[in-house]
């Protein structure tokens, strides 16, 4: 099967709106799991204190973030050998899933620390890793002058799905006197059923894609040749970035705001609860606003991408977030709190889809997977760094503030390494 468009040809829409939906499918994990709601409990009431699970909760992530910068770009390869992308997706989603599944046995005690982080950071490599195959799709399936457009669209879905599974969340779970099922909230188990309802989620939303969106041709090679050609065409590519340097400095950028943008997912409702004094419910309804501006954010900037350029969307979204994150350091109240961190999210989602878009239009399309590895490789070859750096200083100095201050520098750092890279529509 030849790509569902190309050039200027015509776009197969049904297939492009449940690729998005992938999007809506995969954003309640970040969203509930691993920024706010699940995070926050396992650094509240898992671990033996919030400074501690901060620290433990980073370490796990690094981890899960290495294993990703390794496996990406070689599984990228392989995959680009049959072509098709789909099988890919369909067995991280389950995997993912399954993790996800198995926080409903992490009860409020430290005995449960070991389980919970192997959880999380299994169910995070598994949710990178199908974003890689996931990624490399859009290519293929959207106009050459529309990429921006559908990629800001997905984005802003996904933003969409993680507001709707927050607010179920809160409806149903966490703020509900008596919680859905009758679940018992003195074990807990109104927090830790957010990992089961998250995978059904997942599994859910993933199926129009599964279904319904077109996946490439099919070489008829056997697995074994896959793999011995794609790690031979992976070592070449990495023989020769020379040959891509446009791609190169692009990929470095990235690696350095994502990585940024990456730990602030990871540790802002650790940071809100810890700092701010906000309870669960808060966390939540703070969750749904940020879900609110991201998914704005990502839909106005859409066509923007496609007119101005990604280089421009990630220019403007990436200063702002350096001032913004800046801001947010030095206020105490809970108030400017909201007033600086609610709009951090307009800026997010713009910078995450105009990476994608950008990566889209400079991936060579018979090694499209392997550049898309090589994109979660440039989000997670540091990844372990951002976690890390805000787990040692906030060891150092005890202090929460001290370890988010790091990912201002992560931000203007990447700002100035985009400088390198042209304009590309």
């Amino acid at each position: 099967m030849a790509d569902a468009a190309s050039g200027d040809g015509r776009e197969d829409k049904k297939g492009l709106i449940a690729w998005c939906l992938y999007d809506w499918a995969n954003s309640a994990f970040p969203t509930v799991i691993t920024t706010f709601v699940f995070a926050s409990y396992f650094a509240k009431s898992v671990a033996s204190d919030e400074v501690t699970g901060t620290s433990q909760w980073g370490y796990a992530l690094s981890l899960s973030g290495l294993a990703i910068a390794i496996a990406g770009p070689a599984l990228g390869a392989i995959a680009d050998q049959s072509g098709r992308r789909k099988p890919w997706i369909i067995v991280f989603t389950l995997l993912s899933a399954i993790a996800c599944l198995s926080l409903w046995w992490v009860r409020p005690d430290v005995a449960f620390v070991i389980w919970a982080l192997v959880a999380v950071a299994l169910a995070n490599f598994a949710f990178e890793m199908g974003m890689v195959f996931y990624n490399a799709m859009l290519p293929g399936l959207a106009r050459a002058g529309r990429i921006g457009r559908w990629s800001g669209w997905g984005w802003g879905l996904g933003y969409g799905g993680g507001l709707a599974c927050l607010a179920l969340v809160l409806v149903g779970f966490v703020q509900a006197e008596t919680p859905w099922f009758s679940l018992d909230k003195e074990a807990a188990e109104h927090l830790r059923a957010t990992g089961p309802f998250v995978a059904i989620w997942m599994i859910v939303f993933a199926l129009p894609l599964v279904l319904l969106t077109p996946d490439e041709g099919v070489q008829s090679i056997s697995w074994s040749e896959s793999i011995s050609r794609g790690l031979r065409t992976l070592l070449n590519t990495i023989r020769n970035l020379k040959s891509y340097k446009i791609a190169g400095w692009f990929l470095l950028a990235r690696m350095i705001y994502t990585d940024g943008l990456n730990t602030l997912f990871a540790f802002g409702g650790i940071y809100a609860v810890g700092t701010f004094g906000m309870s669960f419910s808060e966390l939540i309804l703070f969750g749904i606003a940020m879900n609110v501006t991201a998914g704005i954010g990502a839909f106005g900037f859409a066509w923007a991408d496609d007119k101005l350029g990604a280089k421009w969307v990630i220019t403007v979204a990436v200063g702002a977030l350096v001032l913004l994150g800046a801001t947010v350091l030095v206020i105490e109240s809970k108030a400017l709190f909201w007033v600086f961190g609610v709009p951090l999210g307009f800026f997010v989602g713009p910078a995450q889809s105009a990476s994608r878009s950008m990566m889209a239009r400079l991936a060579p399309e018979d090694i499209r997977t392997e550049f898309f590895g090589l994109f979660a490789l440039s989000g997670k070859a540091t990844a372990f760094l951002g976690p890390a750096m805000v787990a040692l200083f906030t060891d150092i100095f005890q202090n929460q503030r001290a370890g988010m201050a790091t990912i201002v520098v992560f931000f203007v750092v990447g700002l100035l390494l985009m400088r390198k890279v042209p304009d590309i529509r």
